[in-house]
């Protein structure tokens, strides 16, 4: 299966240019029409926008003077498709006198 995801380098490009506060952003959008309250440009920095207005694109690319692919970086994930039981088969049956149980789910935490 292929799955296409992608990241977001605003961070390290205003940190590139010295801005290093999500407020730095803010007027520097509004010099060129974008008016977005605080809240939205720091989750626009901290964060990874799902849906972005092309304008604000734009001005992002215009601030930083870099290009929409130094900004936005696409990268495609292809994981292994998971096989069914169909295609591995039936289980071999259980030996005279033996129950089958399931196994107890062991739970680890996320690493990410």
């Amino acid at each position: 299966m292929r799955t296409v995801r992608y990241r977001w380098h605003l961070r390290e490009l205003m940190a590139r240019r010295g801005m290093f506060s999500t407020t730095d952003l803010a007027p520097l959008l509004a010099e060129r029409g974008i008016e977005i309250s605080a809240s939205q440009v720091h989750r626009l920095v901290t964060g990874t926008p799902e849906r972005l207005n092309l304008q604000v694109f734009a001005a992002l690319c215009d601030i930083l003077d870099a290009s929409p692919a130094e900004l936005f970086e696409p990268v495609v994930i292809t994981a292994a498709r998971r096989k069914t039981a169909e295609e591995t088969g039936p289980l071999p049956p259980a030996p005279p006198g033996e129950i089958r149980r399931p196994r107890r789910a062991r739970i680890v935490p996320d690493e990410s």
